[in-house]
């Protein structure tokens, strides 16, 4: 079959499955959906895109063994991401180094017959941070311009018989867990202080009656069992605050208002028990509802490194957790987000980057396709970045955030 071939028998949304594995080198596998049985396979020699990888990481504002969190944001307010010349180069150096030529080729024939792609991306542990859908194709051109872009769980998940799908209701209940305060005071609130939810005001206005929650919306405390019974027969969830990775995907956690009582898998914070995403799988040992919890359509976690389960060996973290229990879209964030606070100082202006991709993302998982509407959002961020060079404006925000899409198994070859 050649690229003729593939782009002739499309349909006029065509998407095309992409698999990335470790093995020393990188090797990589991809099927369009509507030609299964013509899969293809390419290798990516290690020391063709290890330095590209090496300066993105570098440029990031997640924390280096040994880094403050503080030291971070420094650095990255710094490096390649921030600076609209050198994120040119390294976007344009990522895509060359990480899209095989013949896959390039198969999509440009796809674009010439007038179909928009959508590549469905697995990630490998070396490639956990990479934003896909920023990197530079064609010129000034980004993924974003040229097709849709979403993350794919591995298909032990999201095709796994214990699996549950929930329905979407674009009228049903909003959870909105707004910042909730942790137990100990350990952790500052990510909107920051009192006063600042005024920047939300598209966001509430959107809740509006269907939210749910905690008590005040924002910033208002709220556990693991009140959430859990919340989810139970929610639309969707909206959960703004504070995510911890580890060493392993299970252990993942997010920090709601548990206090040291709480039973669960994750290891005590102080006085604070985070939620695992062992516990949103399998339930918490000991405690009166034990299993699996059952998770709304749509998820959006803006919280650092909340979408980090490619970057895991076995890549079973938050966002297979909630797919697993029912969501089929989960907007996430691949490493730190930096916060309005660290965008003013670094802008030296007010500079609501963090707030307006929390109301961009929100609005993205009420739409029909969240993937569409979240890379919309993305191709407008971009375009503002490449007229204006601001930092608040730059990928640092909004190329963080990827929508994983795993619709029903019976759907989903």
């Amino acid at each position: 079959m050649t690229v003729g071939d593939v782009a002739e028998g499309a349909p006029d949304r065509p998407r095309v499955q992409v698999k990335f594995a470790d093995v020393g080198d990188l090797y990589v596998t991809w099927r369009w959906e509507h030609a299964r049985e013509r899969p293809r396979a390419y290798a990516i020699p290690r020391a063709a895109v290890q330095p590209a990888l090496d300066r993105l990481h570098e440029s990031l504002p997640s924390p280096l063994p040994g880094e403050s969190i503080v030291a971070a944001l420094d650095r990255a307010f710094r490096g390649a991401l921030a600076d609209p010349d050198r994120e040119r180069r390294l976007s344009a150096e990522l895509a060359g180094a990480l899209l095989p030529a013949p896959l390039a080729a198969e999509l440009n024939a796809m674009l010439a017959r007038g179909r928009r792609p959508h590549l469905r991306i697995q990630g490998s542990p070396s490639l956990g941070r990479v934003p896909w859908e920023a990197l530079i194709v064609d010129a000034d051109r980004r993924m974003v311009h040229e097709a849709e872009v979403s993350l794919l769980v591995p298909a032990g998940v999201r095709n796994a018989p214990s699996r549950r799908v929930s329905r979407w209701d674009p009228r049903g209940p909003v959870v909105a867990v707004l910042d909730p305060p942790v137990p100990g005071g350990m952790l500052a609130p990510v909107l920051g202080p009192a006063g600042a939810g005024a920047r939300l005001g598209p966001l509430q206005e959107r809740l509006g009656s269907r939210a749910r929650g905690a008590e005040p919306l924002l910033g208002g405390a709220i556990d693991r069992v009140r959430l859990r019974t919340l989810l139970a027969d929610a639309s969707r969830l909206l959960y703004v605050g504070h995510v911890s990775s580890s060493d392993h995907g299970l252990d993942v956690r997010m920090h709601l208002s548990d206090d040291a009582a709480q039973p669960g898998r994750a290891a005590l914070l102080g006085a604070h028990r985070p939620l695992a995403a062992a516990d949103i799988a399998y339930g918490a040992p000991g405690a009166d509802t034990e299993g699996g919890w059952l998770i709304p359509a749509r998820v959006a976690l803006m919280a650092c490194e909340s979408g980090g389960d490619s970057g895991f060996a076995e890549p079973t973290a938050l966002v297979a957790a909630l797919v697993r229990g029912g969501a089929e879209h989960v907007a996430a964030a691949r490493w730190t987000l930096p916060t309005d606070a660290g965008f003013a100082r670094a802008a030296g202006a007010d500079a609501p980057a963090f707030s307006a991709a929390v109301d961009a993302v929100d609005a993205a998982q009420e739409s029909t396709d969240p993937v569409a509407a979240l890379n919309a959002w993305q191709r407008t961020c971009a375009e503002t970045w490449a007229r204006t060079g601001a930092v608040e404006h730059s990928p640092l925000m909004w190329a963080a955030i990827s929508t994983t899409w795993s619709p029903p198994p019976r759907q989903d070859p």
